[in-house]
């Protein structure tokens, strides 16, 4: 991990913690999932021509009414600092950094539909037994998948979705 990644998440930190919403890191880390999912969102707030001002107009718009006030700051702050385009790896390190603090181990799962909170429980368990520790489960939407689920446990990544499954067959067959 970058220093300056590891800096803005520590900031991060600190600002969630001083605030007393060590909660918003869920919200945080689902805006850099839609950062990441939308091309024309991403490229416009990590464009340097863009005003600071406009960018954080921006996310501040989309944040409006979905997100806490400490989330749409937070978010607001890194973006308007340049760092949108960093902004995915800041908010998994700032997960991973409160993760640690209690001992624990992110994992980013990738579902085409939302998951019961039995699923999340069942899937948490295997987690702790294949790791060794208590595993907070993240679980996002993302249709791309098409089925299954795919995981990323730090630098691991378990690929259990039918995409994945789809893309072996066609190797296979051409």
């Amino acid at each position: 991990m970058s220093d300056t990644i590891d800096a803005y998440a520590a900031a991060l930190l600190a600002v969630l913690r001083a605030e007393g919403d060590t909660g918003a890191d869920d919200e945080i880390l689902r805006f850099a999932q839609a950062l990441e999912a939308n091309d024309e969102l991403r490229n416009t707030l990590a464009d340097p021509h863009v005003p600071a001002a406009t960018r954080q107009q921006i996310v501040e718009d989309l944040l409006q009414g979905k997100a806490s006030d400490v989330t749409t700051a937070a978010v607001s702050l890194v973006v308007g600092a340049g760092r949108a385009g960093d902004f995915p790896a800041i908010a998994r390190a700032l997960v991973a950094k409160l993760a640690a603090a209690s001992g624990r181990d992110v994992a980013e799962v990738r579902s085409a539909v939302a998951l019961s909170e039995d699923q999340v429980a069942r899937l948490a368990a295997s987690l702790k037994q294949a790791t060794g520790k208590d595993v907070d489960v993240r679980v996002t939407v993302d249709p791309s998948v098409l089925g299954g689920i795919v995981t990323t446990i730090g630098d691991t990544v378990i690929d259990g979705s039918v995409r994945s499954r789809l893309a072996q067959v066609k190797s296979h067959i051409g």
